[in-house]
């Protein structure tokens, strides 16, 4: 059904009969409107979730600012459980207080929440990329609904009313919550320690190796697909401790919610320096496990893989499936193809909903899939799943802004490296293993054999290992992937020896790294604040059946060509997920295990206190 159908659909049924004297049409109350008849696209979507979908479109087609994103996800969750809780007796309001009464309290539910995102999130995606498209949308789901975009007053008690008064106190709220939106969430506090590093000349240099170095990239485009004019990265959100959080501790001044201290550094204490050329060599390490070509296999099902202890790598796997009883199936697959299609699916590039969105897709899975059993932590009576929807959203996109919030507070305050400039301002110092050898610099890179070696005239004779980069004896070599292919729909970049000096991640050569501080992780961090709202709110830390998975297929990775064969990734639990997701952000170059750990715990913080606190409103319990 087009939108001019749905329009004219709606006018009909909202319309009474025409006062033939006037030629004037009156329009019924709300309460003695007729029944709007079901959208023809998923009939069996609640209110809630048409919103949320749509909230999911807006952010695909915009930029990829995680942060602004989980905040727009969580205002407009906000805005809907408000109008949830204004026609319930108990529940608390989270920014809008007052309670109304109806004869039919869904339908008034519906209406009001209805008003409240249309209103936000027209709002808030109106200058966005893609905004155009998004604010059809919008208006789409309005017509679909049959509620008259046109009705914009906020007086009275009518549920249009309602909604767009709550509308007005979410966006005024969301002027003043330490997030710079009149601005464009720009950071005016924020300028880089070190200069832009070139990405298609070799090497960097840093006055701080320890700092973010932001990426000058010779054709910069944005993670969904858009062109950056002046190809010079501008870090995204540095601020964002500020701004005003669900469930989290004051952040104080210094922006920084919940500090777990700094992350590894090079040089100063021992430790942590060692820290700091260790992870950088783990990185190193894992890229050289991209390479197809390579014989190496792995079984990737629960059985072998998953149920780790929090913040470490630690898991064995499941003995048996812990829902039905029985053992997991072996899933043997090239290693290559499982790090390649690890790291593509959750890295959430082009044109994706961003690690915040994403957990808003699983989470919709998850609803579908438990349906109609749907008990509120698992315990109680069903509930119908405009209510589920609607709880689930407000926890939820509560505690991925949360994890927003935590992490970059602390991207902000350490404003770490990213490994692309660690490897390659070590690899250019030289190696810091062997003062006997050439090239000694306390700075360097540790030798590893096999991994990390000095090039000399001997392994640069004619069939040796280091053959290919003769002329560069006295530099590092790595054995790590390669590159971007020149044609990445049939071409793989092999794992071989190269200069440390001229390393990338495993990323799209128009994107190589995000553009903000390292530590820690959001991926980690969102994703383990979705895992323990998503445990909580079903009751189980299991995915339904004990079982989930997605398959990449031949041919649709982006990097470069393949998988070789089906990848069929899976998890037993919500946490063997949110682990996944830290895990592919090393294989893909842009995150030390520091980094990915830290979100991890993290992350269950920021989830657990969103999951307390949203039942607080729930049962009328909250406090402010």
């Amino acid at each position: 059904m087009t939108r001019r159908t749905r329009l004219v659909a709606a006018v009909v049924g909202l319309v009474a009969v025409a006062v033939v004297a006037t030629g004037l049409f009156v329009i019924q109350p709300w309460n003695q409107r007729p029944t709007c008849p079901p959208a023809a696209d998923h009939p069996e979507w609640s209110v809630a979730r048409r919103w949320d979908e749509a909230t999911l479109d807006a952010i695909r087609r915009a930029l990829p600012a995680p942060t602004v994103h989980a905040r727009n996800l969580f205002h407009t969750s906000a805005a809907m459980w408000d109008a949830w809780a204004t026609y319930d007796p108990t529940a608390d309001g989270y920014i809008f207080k007052e309670k109304h009464t109806a004869s039919n309290a869904d339908a008034a539910r519906q209406e009001a929440m209805s008003y409240a995102a249309y209103r936000i999130l027209t709002s808030r995606y109106i200058k966005a990329v893609g905004g155009a498209d998004s604010l059809s949308e919008f208006d789409d789901v309005m017509d679909s609904l049959c509620y008259p975009i046109a009705i914009a007053t906020t007086d009275g008690d009518s549920p249009a009313a309602v909604g767009n008064r709550i509308a007005a106190a979410v966006i005024a709220y969301g002027l003043a919550d330490g997030s710079n939106q009149a601005n464009g969430y720009a950071d005016p506090t924020y300028t880089p320690v070190n200069d832009p590093l070139v990405v298609a000349k070799s090497g960097t240099t840093m006055k701080d190796p320890n700092r973010w170095q932001p990426l000058q990239i010779e054709h910069m485009v944005s993670q969904n697909g858009i062109p950056v004019v002046n190809g010079v990265q501008q870090a995204v959100g540095t601020q964002w401790g500020h701004v005003k959080s669900f469930a989290l501790p004051d952040a104080g001044a210094d922006g920084v919610p919940v500090d777990p201290g700094p992350q590894p550094m090079l040089g100063g204490d021992p430790a942590s320096d060692q820290a700091y050329k260790d992870q950088a060599i783990e990185v190193i390490r894992d890229s050289g496990e991209l390479d197809p070509a390579q014989p190496a296999t792995i079984d990737i099902s629960p059985a072998a893989r998953g149920n780790n202890s929090l913040g470490a790598n630690d898991g064995k796997g499941y003995a048996v499936n812990p829902v039905t009883g029985k053992p997991y199936a072996p899933n043997v697959v090239n290693l290559g193809d499982f790090t390649r299609a690890l790291t593509e699916f959750w890295a959430d590039g082009p044109k994706s909903e961003t690690p915040p969105g994403h957990w808003n897709v699983i989470a919709n899975k998850v609803s579908d899939e438990l349906a109609p059993n749907l008990k509120i932590g698992g315990v109680g009576p069903n509930v119908d799943r405009l209510q589920w929807d609607t709880k689930l959203y407000f926890a939820l996109n509560g505690a991925v802004h949360d994890a927003a919030i935590a992490a970059w507070g602390l991207k902000g305050h350490y404003d770490s490296v990213r490994p692309i400039s660690m490897i390659r301002y070590m690899g250019g110092r030289g190696q810091s293993s062997d003062p006997s050898l050439p090239s000694y610099d306390k700075e360097g890179l540790p030798l590893v054999p096999g991994l990390v070696e000095l090039i000399t005239k001997d392994t640069t004779a004619t069939g040796q290992r280091h053959a290919a980069l003769a002329g560069h004896e006295g530099e590092i070599a790595i054995k790590a992937w390669s590159g971007n292919p020149a044609d990445p729909k049939t071409q793989t970049s092999a794992v071989d020896w190269i200069l440390a000096v001229d390393w990338v991640p495993y990323q799209l050569p128009t994107f190589v790294t995000p553009s903000f501080p390292a530590y820690a992780s959001g991926h980690s961090t969102f994703s383990r604040a979705a895992a323990e709202v998503l445990t909580g709110f079903t009751g189980s830390p299991n995915v339904p059946g004990g079982l989930d998975e997605w398959t990449t297929k031949p041919g649709t990775l982006k990097v470069e060509a393949g998988p070789t064969k089906d990848v069929t990734l899976q998890w037993a639990t919500y946490y063997d997920a949110a682990d996944m997701a830290g895990q592919s952000r090393l294989f893909g170059g842009i995150h030390i295990q520091a980094d990915d750990f830290t979100g991890r715990k993290l992350g269950a913080e920021c989830g657990k206190e969103a999951w307390a606190r949203a039942q607080t409103f729930y049962s009328g319990e909250a406090t402010q």
